[in-house]
């Protein structure tokens, strides 16, 4: 039989499918009984009641303690965190990134009603994720698509993704991900789901599908805020952020909140969809974000007979690129499987990973992942 301690370190790799960090780390694990005959009991406490995860966590734990020689079964009791344990809970979580903590400086603050200043994590020079605002000049262009299958590339390729659904009014990242769960509230902290190995955010949350969502600026912006201070997002690789189309509210807001966003800027191969999408590009550029490069997506479609034929026209992407002054990182082919994919919440980079489409979208996410940062911050220069 294992010791005790032995239990406790097969437990410490085990996540917690939510919050991503280790249950032991958390103090979730409340008790250990070795029984006679190789039994072992293991307590948990979950963060709330009716915890949409506790299978998981379950499955989680007895896979990791029945590995252990000498286990014949494994028992997993669930109980639930107090009041108090949850508030100690969100203090530890903000204290390791992710949350509202405090912070030097004033960039990316933002203000609750009360005018107590919020930090936003991905605003400090110290965050190590790059936040990739994907923008588009007008609808259709499948912004939202190659938002769902870059982040699907970029995690493919090892890395932590997070997806922040900015298009307010027409909102359908969780959708295309298949996602039905809701976030979970951990004393004010909004825990979000995940998809696919991706952290979702989104007002698709908050409001039925066929609700219309009728906010002013001063709504959008507030909403944007809080998706940013209140959401324990971790410390992701990317924050991939769906922006709406045009150059309205949200990208003001962005840029206020995040000046280190890396804008995309997606189009379709026609040049009136170029001429659209660059007042998209210089509103980044008026309010100092860093445009880094264009997106192309349905630039072909490839017929049984192996041709490829150019329905939406041929060059837009690459004139608005040199337009720019940037690099035209990647070419998405039209593909029935991408837009069934996303009307079924199947992105096409899960269920045909060697298709075509997946193909150009792990091309782009190591264009993407090669360019760096945008920006560098140096916290440790201060002029005096």
């Amino acid at each position: 039989m294992p010791t005790q301690e032995e239990v406790l370190a097969a437990l410490r790799p085990v996540q917690d499918p939510e919050l991503h960090r280790s249950i032991v780390d958390l103090d979730m694990v409340r008790g250990i009984r070795l029984d006679a005959g190789g039994r072992v009991a293991v307590t948990v406490a979950l963060t709330v009641a009716g915890c949409p995860l506790r299978a998981e966590i379950t499955d989680r734990v007895t896979k990791a303690v029945g590995a252990l020689a000498g286990v014949t079964g494994v028992d997993v009791d669930l109980t639930v965190m107090t009041d108090d344990e949850r508030a100690a809970l969100k203090v530890r979580l903000q204290g390791q990134g992710g949350g509202a903590a405090n912070s030097a400086g004033h960039e990316g603050h933002a203000h609750a009603a009360n005018d107590a200043p919020q930090v936003i994590p991905f605003a400090d020079p110290a965050s190590r994720t790059r936040v990739l605002g994907l923008s588009s000049g007008k609808g259709g262009v499948g912004k939202s698509s190659v938002t769902v299958n870059l982040a699907v590339a970029l995690q493919r390729q090892g890395h932590s993704v997070a997806i922040l659904d900015a298009d307010v009014y027409g909102f359908s990242i969780p959708k295309m991900l298949g996602l039905d769960q809701q976030p979970v509230v951990i004393d004010g902290m909004i825990v979000p789901p995940v998809a696919a190995g991706i952290t979702v955010m989104s007002t698709g949350f908050l409001v039925a599908d066929d609700q219309p969502v009728i906010w002013r600026g001063p709504m959008l912006h507030k909403a944007l805020n809080q998706f940013l201070t209140d959401v324990y997002w971790g410390e992701p690789d990317f924050l991939l952020v769906d922006m709406p189309p045009g150059t309205g509210d949200v990208a003001l807001s962005l840029a206020q909140f995040m000046p280190r966003t890396e804008v995309y800027v997606v189009t379709t191969p026609q040049p009136a969809a170029q001429r659209v999408a660059q007042r998209s590009a210089l509103m980044a550029r008026k309010v100092n974000l860093a445009v880094r490069g264009v997106i192309e997506n349905m630039s072909w479609f490839t017929g049984d007979d192996g041709k490829r034929y150019e329905i939406f026209g041929a060059g837009g992407g690459q004139l608005l690129a040199d337009d720019l002054g940037v690099a035209l990182l990647g070419q998405v082919p039209l593909v029935t499987a991408l837009r069934q994919g996303g009307d079924i919440g199947a992105p096409v980079t899960l269920t045909d990973p060697a298709g075509e489409a997946s193909q150009a979208f792990d091309a782009l996410a190591t264009r993407v992942g090669s360019l760096g940062r945008g920006r560098i911050a140096h916290p440790e220069l201060t002029i005096r």
